[in-house]
């Protein structure tokens, strides 16, 4: 699976870049688009997917992504901010008073992989994209670490998020797929 290698340079200007889209988009003082411009260094013009996820006090309070992507990834990153701010239908949009208390987490991802064993998931590295049909749902890598799943629970959560029976990931016609991701976030992990 093709890595991606993000400098610390890199991960510091994506959340600049992220927290002022965010803010522009709750309309409070962000400068998201002039954010995006000093983006110049090749890996940040690259091509990529990511996710990008928000949190108020602990707890999740938005995150949408894509996993590829047409744009440079400081675009990518900047659109998700402004996506997982304003359209997570799991949250109302985020105010602008409350932009003070979310902390941003990137999850920059390398490309799909599809899977015909499910033994080839390690969990804790991959993160997880099931299809079947026209349902489909995705967990990131970290998600399974921070609950402690171990990787059938892994693929059960996964499937209860695509609308599917919880064991629908042993069903032939269910298509797996993995990715890894660079994870950072304004956080520090503890």
């Amino acid at each position: 699976m093709k890595s991606f290698h993000l400098t610390d340079s890199d991960k510091k200007k994506l959340l600049s870049i992220a927290r002022s889209a965010m803010e522009e988009a709750a309309g409070s003082t962000g400068t998201g688009a002039v954010e995006r411009d000093e983006a110049t260094s090749d890996t940040l013009l690259a091509r990529a997917g990511a996710f990008v996820s928000l949190h108020k006090k602990g707890r999740l309070r938005g995150c949408i992504g894509r996993f590829e992507a047409d744009d440079p990834l400081a675009d990518t990153v900047a659109d998700m901010a402004v996506a997982a701010s304003r359209n997570d239908p799991r949250f109302s949009q985020v105010s602008p008073d409350e932009t003070v208390d979310i902390d941003i987490e990137i999850s920059v991802l390398t490309p799909l992989h599809r899977i015909s064993d499910v033994s080839e998931i390690e969990v804790g590295t991959h993160g997880l994209y099931i299809i079947r049909d026209i349902r489909r749902g995705t967990l990131l890598p970290q998600v399974a670490t921070e609950r402690g799943w171990d990787r059938e629970t892994f693929l059960e959560e996964t499937c209860i998020k695509a609308g599917l029976r919880r064991d629908a990931w042993r069903d032939a016609d269910t298509e797996i797929y993995v990715y890894e991701a660079v994870v950072f976030g304004e956080k520090p992990k503890e």
